[in-house]
């Protein structure tokens, strides 16, 4: 087996370096437009995400993908690089990432600390490729990420999919967002902001607890968007990415559908006439 090389699948993305408070990262660009920050979920930019990243700039958007973990454009799946390895990939991302400071993986009532670096790059990318303000969406571990981003009222349309921090089997229904973040976002949504959430009904990893929280605290600002396991595509995996690898990428399908409706968030909230 020769595994796929991962510098092929990001061949049409622009290479570039994002600086905040002494923390440098590798961020990927493609497209034109108002920025939408796609946060990868574990165990990294894989082609799929790239592959919803190049949906994002379809339509009119800047995608704007984050290097914060893994090998970017690795596809880590035993179809690709063997049971053994794939295992051994995730093992390697999902340890070190899990201990870093940056993140909060089991504490409730937290930002995770590299969410103000995600708000720093959010900033610039909206100074960089103007517009009415920016989207983000995080994926499975960050997808509580996109939450606390819209603190910041540059943060206009934030999906949430399968968020599934903090990891904790009692008290699931928590998302990873201090109390200071969630009443700033909770001021938003009742002046008007949208937050989405994508996730399979049965998913332990996003327990459906967590939606009914966002739906407590958020009302009906908050979208939710919830696929039956059975309309998931097939992978190794149970079904948990509904946009990534989960997707069946055909029309009629539910996680279709559901990739429609956050791409149709982001056109009307960044792809808006500024003299509208």
């Amino acid at each position: 087996m020769t595994p796929k090389q991962p510098e092929a699948e990001l061949a049409d993305f622009d290479r570039a370096e994002f600086t905040h408070s002494g923390k440098t990262r590798t961020i990927y660009r493609r497209g034109e437009g108002p920025a939408v920050v796609v946060i990868a979920e574990m165990p990294g930019i894989t082609p799929k995400v790239l592959n919803f990243a190049r949906k994002v700039s379809d339509i009119g958007c800047t995608a704007v993908v984050p290097s914060l973990f893994g090998v970017d454009g690795l596809d880590p799946m035993p179809d690709n690089l063997g049971y053994l390895k794939s295992v051994g990939v995730l093992t390697s991302v999902l340890v070190p990432t899990c201990i870093s400071r940056e993140f909060t993986v089991l504490a409730t009532g937290k930002s995770s600390p590299v969410v103000t670096w995600l708000r720093a790059l959010a900033a610039d990318e909206h100074e960089r490729c103007g517009g009415p303000g920016v989207g983000a969406i995080g994926m499975c571990f960050t997808g509580g990420f996109a939450l606390a981003m819209a603190a910041d009222d540059r943060l206009l349309a934030p999906v949430l999919a399968q968020p599934s921090m903090p990891f904790r089997p009692v008290g699931a229904a928590n998302i990873d967002i201090s109390p200071d973040d969630l009443a700033v976002v909770k001021g938003r949504c009742a002046a008007g902001l949208e937050v989405m959430g994508v996730r399979f009904r049965k998913d332990k990893l996003s327990p459906a607890a967590r939606f009914d929280y966002l739906r407590r605290e958020l009302g009906d600002a908050f979208v939710a968007i919830e696929i039956d396991d059975a309309d998931a595509g097939p992978s190794p995996m149970p079904p948990h990415s509904p946009l990534t690898e989960h997707l069946i990428d055909e029309p009629g399908q539910p996680t279709r559908a559901a990739l429609d409706e956050v791409l149709d968030l982001f056109r009307r909230k960044l792809l808006v006439d500024a003299d509208s």
